[in-house]
């Protein structure tokens, strides 16, 4: 699960917090979608859950943030390797650029941390299998689209078995086929177990997709709930967001098990 109490940040060279006394939780195997304008503090947001920010960033922060009852003040990012996975809003920068196919690709983390050969081999197998990608498993990653290029990025993480993803915008490059892609592997992870953080902008998959929405608007959470709630919000054009008005769009359940339960740390 992620924790986040009472969070601000301030990058070394800003004027301003990018993040202003945040405070939300997500639940395990819970999806829980980040949405606000430019500049509202969401990459910010996603850098702070993955640890990346402050710990390569630098900067002032204060209050806790805690994934699976670790605090990540007190944790290197060596020491979140198995726990939080990070993808990136192009996949392009994620591709190592060091391995030929995409199997091998999806094996490089793998290979780093000394994972014997056998299991190394069903995990890639069976990731390349959850996200459609066995098809081009031995083409070259620069030759997919970015669609795949995006699950390829997904695979690499999902591969280490994080218990908590973090992606940041993974569709804003991709088109209307590349976009399904990606938030079909989203419905993967859930199955899977993961707790997902998602930063986005696409307000109708999140309609079905979501199981909780947050609101950040310069730096501060504004509003949050289920996705009824906040994306027929008339104040989101105000944040930076555009409503989701479609009626229909709303009137299904998010997806998964609304009822389900969150574990606490002791």
């Amino acid at each position: 699960m992620i924790e986040v109490k009472g969070f601000s940040f301030t990058y070394p060279t800003g004027s301003r917090p990018a993040l202003s006394d945040v405070d939300f939780e997500v639940a395990p195997r819970e999806l829980c979608a980040v949405v606000g304008g430019g500049g509202a503090g969401k990459s910010t947001l996603a850098g702070v859950v993955s640890g990346t920010v402050p710990h390569l960033t630098g900067g002032t922060a204060r209050g806790t943030v805690r994934v699976n009852c670790r605090d990540l003040d007190d944790t290197p990012l060596s020491g979140l390797v198995g726990e939080v996975g990070l993808v990136m809003q192009n996949p392009f920068n994620q591709i190592s650029g060091a391995r030929f196919s995409v199997r091998e690709e999806i094996a490089f983390g793998l290979e780093n941390l000394g994972v014997p050969r056998d299991e190394m081999a069903a995990r890639v197998d069976l990731v390349l299998d959850d996200l459609g990608l066995t098809g081009v498993r031995d083409r070259s990653p620069y030759e997919l689209s970015g669609g795949q290029q995006q699950l390829l990025a997904i695979g690499s993480v999902l591969v280490m078995r994080p218990t908590v993803m973090v992606l940041d915008e993974p569709t804003s490059q991709l088109d209307a086929a590349g976009n399904a892609l990606v938030f079909e592997a989203l419905g993967t992870l859930k199955e899977q177990g993961v707790t997902v953080l998602l930063i986005e902008h696409r307000m109708e998959r999140l309609a079905h997709a979501a199981d909780r929405v947050l609101v950040l608007d310069r730096g501060a959470i504004v509003a949050k709930g289920t996705p009824g709630e906040v994306l027929a919000d008339e104040r989101l054009e105000e944040w930076g967001s555009h409503r989701c008005v479609t009626r229909w769009l709303l009137a299904a359940p998010p997806a998964g098990d609304s009822g389900r339960p969150g574990s606490r740390c002791r």
